[in-house]
C-alpha cells in the first residue's frame, strides 16, 4: 500500500512537471528530498527494534553519568566538595597542593609521603643521631663511600644504580635487590645505606642534621596508600574516575614508584617537617642540592624539569644513582631520564 502511494504521487509530480519549465524546478527537488526521506523512514521502521535498543544504551549512559560528578550532588554536599571541583585530566601535570593533608604535627595522611600509615602509626622522621648510632652499632662496612666521581666513567642501562623507573617505565617483574635497614622502621638497598650514612655524617660537621623518612616502600603499602587516597577524595564527593585522576596527581601508581626499589628517599632537616618547596630555603634543602651529589645522590625531580620528569618539584625527594652518574647529572643540570636519553 504505501508503495503505490509512492508510485502515484511520483508519477503526479511528473506529470505537473511536464507542463512548463518553471514546474519541472519545483518539482525535481520536491522529488529527491521526497524519495530520500521516504527511503530514510523505511529503514527506520524496519530497524525499530535496533534504534530502539541504542536510544536506550545512551539514556543508561546519561543517567549514570549524572550520578558520577560532583555537580549532581545534592546542596547538602555541595560545600564539602567546593574545594574538589576543578577538572582533573590524566594528561596533565601540576604541583600538587600537598598543604590540605598536613596534620597538625606536620605529618602527612594518606599520602605517598611519610613512613607507612598502616603498620608504623603514620609518619615517622629519624634524625641524624638515631641513623648515625644505628650505623655505628652495626659496625665498619667494607665500602668506600664518598668518592669523587669519575666523569670519564662509562655507564650502561643494566647498572642496577641506574635503572629507571617513572610513569612510562615501570620495576622490571624479576628485579631483585638485597634489603638493608637505615635504623628503626627505615629500610633501602642495603648496597646505599654506606654511602647514605657518609652523606649524613658530612652534613653534620657542617652543622646540618638531616632526616630521612618514606625510603623503601614495598608494593603493598604503595597500594595500600595509593588506594587510601582514592578513597579520601571519594568520601569528599568525586566518582572513582576523578579521585584515581587526582591521586596519581600526587601518588605514583603501585610498581611505578622508585620507593618500591630502596633507592628513593624523602629527606629533611633541622626540624623542617613539611614536604614542600620551602624546604629548599633551609639550611638542609641547600646543603643536598650542594653535596649530595658527592655521596651518589641527586635531586631526582628539579624545578622547571617537569617535562622530562612528569612530577613537580620536589627539593626533599632524593635518588641514589652512584656517585659517578650523580657527578654528571649534577655538573650537566640533567634528569636521570636525560641522563638515560645519553647512555
Amino acid at each position: 500500500m504505501k508503495k503505490n502511494v509512492e508510485e502515484r504521487f511520483r508519477k503526479g509530480l511528473l506529470k505537473y512537471g511536464k507542463k512548463n519549465k518553471l514546474h519541472r524546478c519545483l518539482v525535481l527537488p520536491i522529488l529527491v528530498i521526497g524519495t530520500f526521506f521516504s527511503h530514510v523512514f523505511c529503514f527506520v521502521r524496519g530497524n525499530g527494534k535496533r534504534f530502539a535498543m541504542l536510544a536506550m544504551t545512551f539514556l543508561l549512559f546519561v543517567v549514570y553519568s549524572s550520578f558520577s560528578f560532583p555537580i549532581f550532588l545534592s546542596e547538602e554536599r555541595d560545600g564539602e566538595a567546593a574545594d574538589l571541583d576543578e577538572a582533573v585530566s590524566l594528561a596533565q601535570e601540576s604541583e600538587p597542593d600537598l598543604s590540605e593533608f598536613l596534620e597538625e604535627d606536620g605529618s602527612l595522611s594518606f599520602s605517598e609521603y611519610g613512613d607507612d600509615v598502616h603498620s608504623a602509626g603514620g609518619s615517622i622522621t629519624y634524625g641524624a643521631e638515631e641513623i648515625l648510632q644505628s650505623a655505628k652499632q652495626a659496625g665498619p662496612s667494607d665500602g668506600d663511600p664518598g668518592q669523587d666521581g669519575d666523569l670519564g666513567a662509562v655507564f650502561t642501562r643494566d647498572d642496577w644504580r641506574l635503572i629507571l623507573v617513572n610513569k612510562q617505565h615501570s620495576i622490571p617483574e624479576d628485579y631483585e635487590f638485597p634489603l638493608g635497614t637505615i635504623t628503626g622502621y627505615l629500610q633501602c638497598d642495603a648496597r646505599i645505606v654506606d654511602d647514605l650514612v657518609a652523606m649524613i655524617q658530612a652534613a653534620k660537621k657542617d652543622h646540618v642534621n638531616l632526616e630521612i623518612r618514606s625510603p623503601y616502600r614495598t608494593r603493598e603499602r604503595q597500594e595500600g596508600n595509593f588506594n587510601d587516597r582514592i578513597s579520601y577524595y571519594m568520601n569528599r564527593g568525586l566518582s572513582y574516575m576523578e579521585a584515581y585522576q587526582r591521586t596519581s596527581r600526587v601518588i605514583t601508581i603501585p610498581d611505578n614508584s622508585e620507593h618500591q626499589i630502596g633507592l628513593a628517599l624523602d629527606i629533611l632537616g633541622d626540624g623542617y617537617k613539611n614536604l614542600d618547596e620551602g624546604f629548599a630555603d633551609t639550611d638542609a634543602g641547600r646543603w643536598l642540592a650542594a653535596n649530595s651529589y658527592k655521596y651518589g645522590f641527586i635531586l631526582r625531580y628539579p624545578e622547571g624539569k617537569e617535562y622530562y620528569t612528569g612530577i613537580a618539584y620536589e627539593p626533599w625527594h632524593f635518588r641514589y644513582v652512584g656517585v659517578d652518574a650523580a657527578t654528571v647529572i649534577t655538573e650537566r643540570g640533567i634528569t636521570l631520564e636525560e641522563f638515560w636519553e645519553d647512555m
